[in-house]
This record gives structure tokens, sequence and C-alpha cells, in this order.
């Protein structure tokens, strides 16, 4: 029987601007288009897994106003339960997105706000809720001593845990230790080990270097090159990506792998079959614009998952 997922993480409001460049300081421009939308990695991870048809429950804090209603909107239409998320004097943090359209470049500024004010006596009040999950999910856009302390909890109660290291940053190997399966991309296994990671075999050797560190399974995400699975001892396997149309934007993509990998693992998956889940989802979600909006639903996943990798729908 599936286990219900606590995803211990942010929730920020994604604001975006469209300008053909971007501009310099004291410059004003006229942009082109604007958007507002949910965002945050803790958040995106929780909608995608519901999505992808598991019991969810979000572990965070927002601001008592309009960018803390959109975020409850987002999780109650995703089907997250958001009884664990408490409301901080801070207001929600939010992140300005300028989008030069014609370099495809952008610059971002994330100003975390309420989830940053999440600490482990807050999670220690979600122990019960955590230690009768099946998985923690959790990333790096919260404080590290709450992320530390979350992972402690499921890591004595048998419960996996999942950690998503981003942003990128130095982490001990008493944290390395607590993760039952470490997910970072190229840049932050780079980070973590002090390697170059730019191909298959430099993947392997950060994610043996993280596992001598600590972690247990390490999985690196390759962008259109798969994910790379490099689980205890055993040889390192490639899952290859699925191509379910044209890239629209890659933005969330990490975040529906995790997603999509943490709800298969909840239900018993394989290593394997898990990782093959979260790349059908991360697949899917790389053909939509923005992050939480663009994550499948379960019906997508498995017919995405019924064509050969590689192949479209």
């Amino acid at each position: 029987m599936a286990k219900k997922i606590v995803v211990l993480g942010s929730y920020v409001a994604d604001v975006a601007f469209r300008a053909p460049r971007l501009p310099a300081w004291g410059e004003t421009l006229l942009g082109s288009g604007f958007a507002l939308g949910p965002g945050g990695k803790g958040s995106n991870q929780a909608v995608a897994a519901a999505r992808a048809g598991a019991a969810v429950q979000m572990l965070s804090r927002l601001g008592d106003d309009a960018f803390g209603r959109l975020a409850r909107e987002t999780w109650e239409s995703a089907g997250v339960d958001a009884s664990l998320v408490s409301t901080a004097a801070t207001p929600t943090g939010a992140a300005a997105i300028l989008i030069d359209e014609v370099r495809g470049e952008n610059a971002i500024i994330v100003t975390p706000g309420a989830c940053f004010t999440l600490q482990p006596e807050h999670v220690e009040l979600a122990g019960e809720a955590i230690r009768s999950a099946g998985v923690l999910l959790t990333q790096l856009e919260l404080p590290l001593q709450t992320v530390e302390h979350g992972l402690r909890l499921a890591r004595e109660a048998g419960v996996w845990t999942i950690l998503n290291p981003a942003p990128a940053q130095p982490l001990s190997d008493r944290l390395l230790e607590l993760a039952d399966f470490l997910i970072p991309n190229e840049s932050e296994a780079a980070l973590l080990t002090g390697l170059c990671v730019e191909n298959r075999e430099q993947a392997e050797a950060a994610a043996r270097a993280l596992q001598l560190r600590g972690a247990s399974c390490v999985m690196v995400t390759l962008g259109a090159q798969g994910v790379l699975v490099c689980d205890g001892s055993a040889e390192a396997v490639l899952v290859d990506t699925f191509h379910a149309g044209a890239v629209v934007e890659t933005t969330g993509a990490g975040d529906a792998f995790c997603g999509g990998f943490a709800a298969a693992l909840s239900e018993g998956a394989t290593v394997l079959e898990a990782a093959r889940f979260g790349c059908a989802t991360a697949g899917i979600s790389v053909t939509r614009a923005g992050t939480a909006p663009s994550m499948p639903k379960r019906a997508e996943i498995e017919a995405l998952l019924d064509q050969r990798p590689g192949s479209e729908m």
C-alpha cells in the first residue's frame, strides 16, 4: 500500500517580467509581458508528486497575504494537504524574474520570506506526520538546521529520505549521511565535490565521491541525457529521458523529476522504476510553460511510460 509523502520545503510567488533586454542600474524599461504564478522548489515538487498520484502533505510557512492565498489555492487544486503549513508574521516570499526575451537569458532575485522562518521546532511539531510517512522530500530553500532536523526525524523513524541539494551550497558530511537519495544536477554535484561534471563519466565520479561522504544513493540529473543512478556499490545506470513533444521550458524539470520519483518510491517501486517514472514526469513538464502549472497528471505519465524512452507520445 502506498504511503504518504511529506514535503519539507519552500513556497515563493514567481513574478516574471519580459523585456527586449535586461535593464541597467537606474534604468526603466517598458516590458512586453508579465506573469504571476506559484513557485518555490518545495511547492513545485509537492504539486508534481500529488498530480502523479501520491498522497502529499506540505510542511512550510506562509504569510497572511495574497501570495500566501495563491499558494493554498495551488495546493488545493493539486490535491496537496496543507494542514501542516503555518502562518508567519513575515510576508510570503517572492522571486523577481527578469527575462531577456531576445537572448533568452534571465536574472532572478529570490526573497524567501515566510518559508525561511520555518525552524526545527516547527518541524518537531509535525513529527507525528513525518514518522507516519513513507517518504520525506526536502531541498535547500530553508534554513539548513531545519532541513537537517527533518531528515533526522525521518531517518530515525525508518522513512525514506530524499534531498535535492538546490540551490547549490556546501553541505556537511553529517547532513549528507541523512540522505537515502541525494538528487543533484550537474552544477550542484560539481559544487558539492569540487569536481568537473560535464559528462556521464564525470557525473559518476562525483556521485561516488558523495557516496564516500555518506549519501546512500546518488542520482545526478543530466538534463537531456537523463539521470545517472549510483545505488550503493552496484554499477551506475543511466536512465534515459522521455520525449513527450517539443521543449517549451525546462524550468521546473528537476522538480518534476523529484516529485515523480518520490511518488513512485512511496508506492514501493524499485529505485530504477522510480527514476524512470521521474524521467517521464519531467519529460512532460518541459513541453509546457511554468513550473507548478506544468506538472503532469498520473494518466499522462502512465501513457508516456508505455512508450519507449526517447520516443514521442
